[in-house]
């Protein structure tokens, strides 16, 4: 059984892609990686539907177990916030689609988590992508090696997320067990 992420870096303009596959103690390794470009003459509608295809080419032949992508983050124009929306919901869509599970992380905590720094810088982040990959050169241009990140960082953060969700789980079982007593209890009182 196989255990690939494939990582998005979400953008109308250049979504970058990865798939890492998870060799436990041997390490992750690179499988295939690209960019989706879109031309900005071209109408929205038709952009985000080849967004939409690419994805879904992407998920039928490289059959990742799961997807990553980044959380957005805006603090500038709206209409690049918007179109990164639509971007999105597209890839979410295709995602959803082929079936996997999708993961967001803010862009801290990615660059915590493969750097050990949030507020790593892209020449860092691709530095840091090229080793724990161990790649010959580094990934460019730097969506695609922001897609290689997020998933990196799905890797290392879905073991303990699946831990935690597991028992809160758990604990919800023992705190209705714990009711479902106290209400026995009180019946016996009552009679």
């Amino acid at each position: 059984m196989t255990n690939r992420t494939l990582g998005i870096d979400p953008g109308l303009d250049r979504t970058g892609w990865a798939v890492v596959q998870d060799n436990g103690a041997a390490g992750p390794a690179l499988v295939a990686c690209g960019l989706i470009h879109t031309a900005a003459d071209t109408p929205l509608p038709q952009r985000l539907c080849e967004i939409y295809e690419e994805i879904k080419k992407v998920a039928q032949e490289f059959k990742p177990d799961q997807a990553a992508m980044e959380e957005m983050f805006f603090l500038k124009r709206a209409l690049t916030m918007s179109h990164t929306i639509q971007t999105r919901g597209v890839i979410m869509l295709a995602l959803h689609q082929a079936g996997l599970t999708i993961s967001a992380y803010p862009p801290k905590r990615v660059k915590l988590t493969i750097s050990g720094s949030g507020s790593a810088d892209k020449k860092q982040m691709q530095r840091m992508v090229q080793l724990t990959l161990k790649l010959q050169k580094q990934l460019s241009p730097d969506d695609v090696a922001d897609a290689a990140a997020i998933a990196l960082c799905h890797i290392k953060c879905a073991p303990l997320m699946a831990q935690i969700a597991q028992q809160q789980k758990f604990l919800e079982k023992i705190k209705q067990a714990k009711k479902e007593q106290l209400n026995a209890f009180k019946k016996k009182l009552s009679k």
